[in-house]
């Protein structure tokens, strides 16, 4: 694991455009479809011959009986943290100031990448499966047929996990697992906030996060690297001819 974390400082070489792409392509894109297929299997799984889970409406229920009027508002923005629009607009930032501030755009970009294809899962998953949102009153508004898997809670996943794995490069131990946790805890908080609000069932924000889970992960290994080490000296070798 530690290897695997840490595999863009152990090879920092610079791949070209086209290596990056064909990386993506055989190390993202194909195996995603393998995920979509399990997604999607899950999803006509439980619409199908379990009948929707009906033991999922205890927990729905249970939330909507704890409902206050500060927690509506505590969710509310907690929820807006996984919205497409929040999200989009926090992996630009972020894909802007780490490239200007490392010169690393293979690396930069691997939050977007993981976002994108998560969103290409969710939506074409929920499309296809077509569940209905919990039975419950709701406390935003969205489409009726679009409760599996959760958006909100795939695309918070995918992003806060790529940033959690990225931030295992701060050298101040305390600092690092500080924000390693935050960002971790992140996706549970708004996963939580929208079974709250009766948007989500439990499955559909479970299948939701292994969406984002699943993304991050293959978004972070999506360039070869060379893990041995070797490529470091490439990498020092690529930073000092191009700042002459």
């Amino acid at each position: 694991m530690h290897t695997f974390l840490h595999r863009y400082e152990l090879d920092t070489s610079a791949p070209t455009g086209k290596e990056a792409w064909r990386d993506f392509a055989v190390r993202v894109l194909l195996p995603v479809v393998g995920l979509w297929v399990v997604v999607v299997g899950v999803g006509f799984l439980i619409t199908g011959p379990l009948g929707g889970l009906p033991s999922e409406g205890a927990v729905n229920r249970w939330f909507v009986s704890v409902r206050t009027p500060a927690l509506n508002s505590v969710t509310a923005v907690l929820s807006g943290i996984g919205t497409t629009e929040f999200i989009i607009g926090a992996c630009v930032l972020f894909v802007a100031l780490f490239w200007w501030r490392t010169k690393q755009w293979w690396l930069a970009i691997v939050p977007a990448q993981a976002i994108a294809v998560q969103a290409l899962v969710f939506m074409t998953a929920a499309l296809v499966v077509g569940r209905e949102r919990p039975d419950v009153e709701h406390l935003d508004d969205s489409p009726p047929t679009s409760a599996y898997p959760s958006g909100h809670t795939g695309a918070s996943t995918a992003f806060y996990v790529t940033l959690a794995m990225v931030a295992q490069r701060i050298g101040n131990p305390v600092a690092r697992g500080v924000v390693t946790v935050l960002c971790l805890l992140v996706p549970i908080s708004v996963g939580t906030a929208r079974l709250y609000r009766g948007m989500h069932s439990p499955t559909d924000v479970t299948m939701g996060a292994l969406n984002g889970l699943v993304c991050a992960f293959l978004a972070w290994n999506y360039l070869r690297r060379d893990v041995s080490g070797a490529g470091v000296g490439t990498g020092a070798e690529r930073a000092r001819v191009d700042q002459h």
